[in-house]
């Protein structure tokens, strides 16, 4: 089970920290990625991080100011957020890869097997 929070209505420019929490699983054998779905736009993917976090993968838009991480004593996975843009409103998901010991630079959605529920981020003046 994977449980996405920490969303919230920001202005344009401001940070923000996602935070998704995993149970259920050896969380620390698992990578996990990020993934939005702005309104009336398809899911894109955001981010992706190792089982042991210590590779990680953007999609262009975000790189730069996003930065993914994890803590595995906690079962966590992090998405800071900031130099917020309109555009980056969205629902937020994390999804589990589904295999052990994957890293992928893909998105595909057929490649992860437990999402968790998305938390809003809204981003206006």
């Amino acid at each position: 089970q994977l449980q996405a929070s920490g969303g919230g209505l920001v202005q344009p420019g401001e940070s923000l920290r996602l935070s998704c929490t995993a149970s259920g699983f050896t969380f620390d054998e698992y990578s996990v990625g990020w993934f939005r779905r702005a309104p009336g736009k398809e899911r894109e993917g955001i981010s992706i991080i190792s089982w042991r976090g210590d590779r990680t993968y953007y999609r262009n838009s975000v790189k730069g100011r996003f930065t993914i991480s994890r803590d595995n004593a906690e079962n966590t996975v992090y998405l800071e957020m900031s130099s917020l843009k309109p555009e980056d409103t969205a629902a937020y998901y994390c999804a589990r890869v589904g295999l052990k010991f994957r890293f992928y630079t893909n998105f595909s959605r057929q490649l992860y097997d437990y999402w968790g529920q998305g938390t809003l981020v809204t981003v206006s003046s």
